[in-house]
């Protein structure tokens, strides 16, 4: 099993380092099309020139566990965010359902701060947490969407059934929601009632397709590389088990 394991870094490695150097020889950007960052680029935009915020929730997980890969996703995309929107009338803010999460948010949005020269703009409650249980944490996020001149929802973490009432709080205010999830149940949710849901990986691509580095665009072609080299695997696996039935 490590064996396994360190094959697959070092692929991922390998892969992440070729992209990157072939991607310095391109002048265009090769990424497959996902709508939904689209439009959040244009709500990013938006929310600039009207003066309203973007909200980015990034869930409730346990930093050590698994699902905190979903929760540094969207971490990701406050940075880049962060860093396009902070000179707004109403900069962005990010609400989390672990203090963790929310140190994090609020380290997040001071780097992005920091390094645009605004630090002295900065203020910590733009990293929030709105409770510490699942519908807790929905019921204050909801009370922020309704009354914090919102103008745009990104879900980016673990999510469970609660994502629907912070989705449907978006809906009720007829705001864009993008929202994505690591777990069954929050995609299955977010599929229903997200205006642009992100379904399986495409949570974790949010951060290149807001350009936040040729590294990420690297990571992505590396995913879509490993994909191909797994189908290919498995379609050769039944062509030899189907000639070795024909020999027998």
């Amino acid at each position: 099993m490590n064996l396994a394991m360190l094959v697959v870094v070092l692929y991922f490695v390998g892969a992440m380092i070729a992209f990157s150097i072939l991607s310095r020889r391109q002048k265009e950007r090769n990424l497959r099309d996902i709508p939904a960052f689209y439009r959040l680029q244009g709500a990013l935009e938006l929310a600039v020139e009207d003066g309203t915020r973007l909200h980015v929730a990034i869930g409730r997980s346990d930093i050590t566990s698994p699902q905190s890969a979903a929760a540094l996703a969207g971490l990701s995309m406050l940075r880049r965010i962060a860093t396009v929107a902070s000179e707004s009338d109403n900069p962005p803010v990010a609400t989390a359902g672990d203090g963790v999460l929310a140190i994090l948010a609020q380290d997040t949005l001071r780097a992005a701060y920091q390094q645009l020269g605004l630090f002295g703009a900065f203020e910590n409650d733009l990293g929030r947490v709105t409770g510490l249980t699942p519908f807790s944490y929905a019921a204050g996020t909801i009370h922020l969407v309704r009354d914090e001149e919102v103008s745009a929802n990104l879900l980016a973490g673990s999510f469970g059934i609660e994502a629907a009432l912070i989705a449907n709080a978006g809906e009720r205010r007829q705001i864009l929601t993008l929202a994505g999830s690591d777990t069954l149940t929050g995609q299955a949710v977010l599929f229903a009632t997200a205006h642009e849901p992100l379904i399986g990986e495409e949570l974790f691509a949010g951060a290149a397709y807001l350009g936040a580095g040729p590294l990420h665009d690297a990571s992505l072609h590396a995913q879509d590389l490993a994909r191909w080299l797994v189908a290919a695997g498995l379609v050769a696996g039944a062509l030899f088990g189907l000639f070795l039935g024909f020999l027998t």
